[in-house]
């Protein structure tokens, strides 16, 4: 734990990210077929792989598609000016296309409680969407634990409530996206309070952060890097805002995921991942997009009970 720490500590100050997912679909927009950009392109490790590639599920390699689900968290993944994905979940998806030889079609599903029930109604081969990982998501789908990130609070700029730690979230009204391992965490925090959390469940981030800028919400829960970048650079209804810094809470990974029954996915991607970890795409990627401290050095499965939450 005090490795994620230090970690955290030697600067996410530009990083961004995270989310969770967990039950119900929302709607989505259409599959984007993925081309990987000069930056991408020419990174040492990022060639096809046969060895990979001859590793992928039958259905993959006959189709010689991949799709992947996301949903948009800037600068993990979002939309570009001219409409197109793109993000470190989009560099690394095209980057995983080309080791595995297969073309990748990403589709923002619109909110991340659709991403679980998409991977295990099979509508989807792999997610990656930063969603925290943690054992109870394990126990329905294998988790690929692909970088770091952590947790803290953010409340409308100035923090006018003082707001320092959880317990001061008591009596308070604080807006969580629907299914996310933060709406647990501020519903633990609600039960030991004297007065609980008045908790507003929200479907899509974008709409949780409205709540707080706008005042419907006093504060909201969310992972660390992604409210630092988004106190740093105030985009879209992120303005007017602030991440607590000094609050670091949930150090643990961030994790793509596949269904159960699809072993030989899994150990493709963690293979074509770890590939890309040791010739030193995968680094060049997280710091193009300010994410370099969150950056894993060995690419795990299902390792969230190896970093309990503080």
């Amino acid at each position: 734990m005090m490795r994620i720490q230090k970690i955290l500590k030697a600067g996410v100050a530009g990083a961004m990210v995270s989310l969770i997912a967990a039950s119900a679909y929302a709607a989505g927009g259409a599959a984007e077929k993925m081309t990987p950009d000069a930056d991408v392109a020419r990174l040492p490790g990022v060639v096809l792989t046969q060895k990979l590639a001859d590793g992928l599920p039958p259905s993959i390699k006959s189709s010689g598609v991949l799709k992947v689900a996301t949903d948009l968290t800037p600068p993990i993944s979002f939309h570009g000016e001219d409409g197109k994905l793109i993000g470190i979940d989009a560099d690394i998806a095209t980057a995983l296309g080309v080791i595995l030889g297969v073309d990748v079609e990403m589709t923002d599903v619109g909110a991340g409680a659709a991403i679980v029930p998409s991977i295990l109604a099979k509508r989807f081969d792999l997610s990656i969407s930063g969603i925290n990982d943690d054992p109870e998501l394990e126990k329905q789908v294998d988790v690929i634990d692909y970088m770091y990130d952590a947790t803290t609070i953010m409340t409308i700029k100035d923090n006018p409530l003082a707001i320092k730690a959880m317990e001061d979230l008591c009596g308070k009204k604080v807006a969580v996206p629907v299914g996310t391992f933060q709406a647990k965490m501020v519903e633990a925090a609600s039960a030991k309070c004297a007065t609980p959390v008045n908790i507003m469940s929200i479907p899509k981030m974008p709409d949780v952060l409205q709540a707080v800028r706008t005042g419907r919400a006093d504060a909201t829960v969310n992972g660390y890097a992604t409210s630092v970048y988004t106190t740093e650079h105030q985009t879209g209804n992120g303005k007017g805002l602030q991440a607590l810094p000094d609050i670091r809470l949930a150090a643990g990974y961030l994790g793509m995921l596949t269904a159960k029954d699809n072993p030989q996915l899994r150990d493709s991607v963690v293979a074509a991942l770890q590939q890309m970890v040791d010739s030193g795409a995968y680094e060049t990627i997280m710091k193009k997009w300010s994410l370099g401290p969150l950056a894993v050095k060995t690419v795990k499965v299902n390792d969230a009970a190896s970093m309990p939450a503080d």
